[in-house]
């Protein structure tokens, strides 16, 4: 067992053969459970500090955690002009791979907004997450980036948190391909947490309430009253929400 908490610079590839960026984090004492964590939209790996201070706070309960950015963000290879959500997924598929080949018995994904979106429609396609949990997770996907782009010849403009970013007109044909709250009910028996605000302006609660409903058992929605899309001033909470959620695991 590792003597103390320790934090590691990892990669692996896709199946694009890119690199991608990751962090891992080790506890004092692993117990063979991994949390794989998904930033959103325009995010990184890092959550601005807040995501390793998470990771840190569950390793306490003995938990690793795998931080790592999507290809064509943060320190990860590829263009973030050609993101799709097909693209993350197969970046979370080989991320569970590298999680499965490093030993780790039990793994658990949590995914921020579209990466919520993201951890839904993988787990609905591979069976390796033994539980899911989302947060501010968007259900109506096209109708939420088309409300937030602009047509720029043969690309879109999308409003970000960084300001305005640019992608390929396929980002848009990709997500086409998906129903995020159908995805939900391909995951029983495993356990589901949903994590919304009340105050999300981005988001709106009732994408969450959709998911739930459409979920089979074992299933949980919390609505964190008074949170806005980033949970600025309630991430604690949330994070409380997961720890006893987590125990079940």
């Amino acid at each position: 067992m590792a003597a103390s908490p320790s934090w590691q610079k990892i990669s692996f590839r896709n199946s694009q053969g890119r690199k991608i960026a990751g962090l891992l984090y080790t506890p004092p004492a692993p117990a063979g459970k991994i949390l794989v964590v998904c930033h959103g939209f325009t995010g990184s790996k890092e959550g601005g500090g807040r995501a390793v201070e998470m990771a840190e706070e569950f390793g306490n309960r003995g938990w690793s955690a795998l931080l790592f950015d999507f290809a064509g963000c943060g320190e990860s290879e590829g263009s973030f002009a050609g993101l799709t959500l097909t693209g993350q997924i197969d970046d979370l598929t080989c991320a569970l791979k590298w999680c499965t080949e490093k030993g780790f018995p039990k793994i658990v994904t949590l995914g921020r907004s579209f990466g919520g979106s993201t951890v839904i429609c993988q787990a609905a396609r591979d069976q390796t997450a033994a539980g899911v949990c989302t947060w501010a997770a968007p259900a109506a996907l096209t109708e939420l980036f088309t409300g937030l782009s602009a047509d720029e010849g043969d690309r879109i403009g999308l409003a970000g948190e960084q300001g305005v970013v640019y992608l390929k007109k396929s980002f848009l044909e990709d997500l086409q391909q998906y129903d995020v709250a159908a995805d939900a009910g391909r995951l029983s028996p495993r356990p589901l947490l949903i994590i919304h605000g009340t105050k999300d302006e981005l988001v709106s609660p009732a994408e969450a309430e959709a998911i739930y409903r459409s979920a089979g058992e074992p299933k949980q929605l919390a609505l964190i009253d008074g949170a806005d899309h980033q949970f600025s001033q309630h991430y604690r909470q949330v994070w409380r929400v997961v720890a006893r959620w987590l125990q079940a695991f």
